[in-house]
C-alpha cells in the first residue's frame, strides 16, 4: 500500500477508527449538498428524530435543476420548485449556509465552493455529485457520494469507506498551445481506461500540471471520476495558497499565517511509495475529442475513429455499441463532423477562465447559421466577472445565448436539452448515452476552445488553425 503521500497523510488526520470489514470511519471536514441528491436524507434524518450534527460544516447551494433561460420563481417547472423550496426549508431549519439564487454566490457547487474559498488543502470533502473530485485540486481527498451517504454525513460527519490505493501520474513537459486541462484529462483517460482507477485515488503530478492554473487543475481533478477513480488530487503549492487568498471565507489575518504553515506540510514526500506511476508526455497531447459513449473513447482531432481490430477484447463490445449509437463509421476521421448544439459550462468547464479562452476564439466571429450555441456560467460570481470584461458581450455578439448559472446541458436536469439526434459539442463531462437529454443525442466532450471552434466553423474544427488564439 502507498505510504506517505498526501492522499495517506490527509486520511490518517481525519480516521476516527477502524470498522468490521475493513472500511474507516473518515472525519468529514466540509459537506457540500444542492437540491437532487438532498431531500431523501434530510426526510431520513427527520424520520429517525435528528440533527444535523454540525451544521457549520455543511454548505448548500442549487444548481441541478435550475433553468438557465428564466429564474424567476416559482420555476416553470414545479418538480423543480418544489426541490428549491424543500431545499430552502431544510437549510432554514438546520440553520445551514445556503447560497441561493440571487445571493451572489449561487452556482455549481463544485465552481462555488472553491471561489468562495470553502475548499482548501488537507480537508476531506463529500457532496452527494459524482465530480466532488473537482476540490482534490487544492490538495484535499474529496468523495462523491449516495443519497444515503449524504443523510450520514448530516447525521455524524462520518463517512465509511474502504482506503484506496494511490497512483501517480506524472505529466512531463507542458501543454503545446491550443491544448488545454481537458484535452489532457481525456488524454490520460483514453490511455488508462474508464475503469482503470476503480479502488484508487489519483494523483496528477509533474511539471505539467505544475504549469496548469488553479482552474485547469479542477478540470483535471473533476474528470479523474471518469478514469474510475474514487478521487483525484494535486498536492497544494503557491498557486493554491494565492488563489485561496482574500476569498469569501478563506482564514484571515493571523488564521491565514497559521493556515499556511499548516498547508505548506502537506504534500506528498519526495521518497513516497505509490500502488502504481504512470507516466506520460504532456507535450505530445494534441486537441482531443470524444468519438463515443464513454469519455474513454477519445482520439486527437486529426486521428480517425478506430477500426474495431486496433482495440483490445474488452474494448470491442462497447465500441460496436458506441459506432451504432453515434452513427460513425470505424476508420472515419472526427474532423468536420457537423454539429448542431455548442454547450460551454459545466463545474468541469464553466468558469472564468474558460469563457475567457472561448471569447478569445470567437472574438469578431460569428456562429454558423446551423448552430444552437449557448454558454451557461458556473456561477453568479463568474457571471458577474465575465460582465465586468465584456466577456458575455462577445458570446452574444457571435450568436450565442448567454444564460444564467447552473449545470444546465451537463445532464439535462432542466429545461436545455437536445432534440431528436442532434450532435453536441460539448465543454461538460460525460458522453453517456442520453446525457444531454434526449434518448437519441450525441455528445462530442472537447474544450470550451474547441467548442468555439465548432461553434464558428459548424463542424469539429481544429482551433489551433484560428490566428487569434
Amino acid at each position: 500500500m502507498s505510504q506517505d503521500t498526501l492522499f495517506d497523510k490527509v486520511w490518517d488526520l481525519h480516521k476516527v477508527s477502524s470498522l468490521p470489514g475493513g472500511s474507516d470511519q473518515i472525519f468529514i471536514g466540509l459537506h457540500l449538498i444542492h437540491e437532487v441528491t438532498s431531500p431523501q436524507a434530510f426526510g431520513a434524518l427527520k424520520d429517525k428524530n435528528l440533527k444535523v450534527k454540525f451544521p457549520d460544516r455543511t454548505v448548500a447551494t442549487v444548481d441541478h435543476i435550475v433553468p438557465t433561460d428564466n429564474q424567476s420563481r416559482p420555476f416553470k417547472d414545479n418538480l423543480a420548485e418544489k426541490m428549491i423550496e424543500t431545499l430552502e426549508k431544510n437549510c432554514l431549519e438546520h440553520k445551514i449556509r445556503f447560497f441561493n439564487i440571487g445571493s451572489g454566490n449561487q452556482g455549481i457547487v463544485h465552481v462555488v465552493a472553491p471561489e468562495l474559498g470553502l475548499t482548501q488543502p488537507g480537508m476531506t470533502i463529500a457532496c452527494g455529485d459524482s465530480h466532488t473530485s473537482t476540490h482534490g485540486a487544492f490538495g484535499s481527498i474529496a468523495f462523491g457520494i449516495g443519497t444515503s451517504q449524504v443523510r450520514d454525513v448530516l447525521a455524524s460527519q462520518t463517512l465509511a469507506i474502504n482506503k484506496l490505493k494511490v497512483r501517480q501520474i506524472w505529466c512531463d513537459n507542458k501543454l503545446s498551445k491550443g491544448v488545454y486541462a481537458k484535452d489532457l484529462v481525456l488524454h490520460i483517460i483514453n490511455k488508462l481506461g474508464v475503469k482503470a482507477g476503480v479502488g484508487f485515488a489519483y494523483e496528477f503530478a509533474g511539471p505539467a500540471i505544475h504549469e496548469l492554473s488553479m482552474e485547469e487543475r479542477m478540470t483535471i481533478c473533476n474528470m479523474s471520476i471518469e478514469g474510475g477513480a474514487r478521487c483525484g488530487y494535486i498536492n497544494p503549492d503557491e498557486k493554491t495558497f494565492s488563489y485561496i487568498k482574500n476569498k469569501l471565507c478563506a482564514p484571515k489575518n493571523e488564521h491565514w499565517d497559521k493556515a499556511l504553515r499548516w498547508w505548506k506540510s502537506l504534500k506528498s514526500d519526495e521518497n513516497s511509495i505509490y500502488d502504481d506511476v504512470i507516466k506520460l508526455d504532456a507535450s505530445k497531447v494534441e486537441p482531443t475529442v470524444t468519438w463515443g459513449i464513454t469519455p474513454g473513447q477519445s482520439i486527437s482531432i486529426n486521428q480517425q475513429i478506430p477500426l474495431l481490430d486496433e482495440l483490445s477484447p474488452n474494448d470491442k463490445l462497447v465500441a460496436k455499441e458506441a459506432y451504432e449509437y453515434m452513427s460513425f463509421k470505424p476508420g472515419q476521421l472526427i474532423k468536420d463532423t457537423p454539429i448542431d448544439v455548442c454547450f460551454i459550462g459545466s463545474c468541469t468547464n464553466g468558469r472564468i477562465s474558460d469563457l475567457r479562452v472561448a471569447a478569445k476564439v470567437l472574438k469578431g466571429k460569428k456562429v454558423s447559421k446551423n448552430v444552437k450555441a449557448f454558454a451557461v456560467p458556473g456561477s453568479e460570481k463568474v457571471a458577474t466577472e465575465a460582465k465586468q470584461e465584456g466577456i458575455d458581450q462577445i458570446f452574444k455578439n457571435a450568436g450565442f445565448q448567454w444564460r444564467e448559472p447552473g449545470c444546465s446541458m451537463c445532464l439535462a436536469m432542466n429545461s436545455d436539452k437536445l432534440i431528436g439526434n442532434q450532435i453536441s459539442a460539448s465543454s461538460s463531462n460525460r458522453n453517456f448515452k442520453g446525457r444531454q437529454g434526449s434518448p437519441n443525442g450525441r455528445t462530442l466532450l472537447m474544450s470550451p476552445a474547441m467548442v468555439a471552434a465548432a461553434a464558428i466553423n459548424g463542424k469539429v474544427s481544429d482551433v489551433r488553425e484560428f490566428n487569434n488564439l
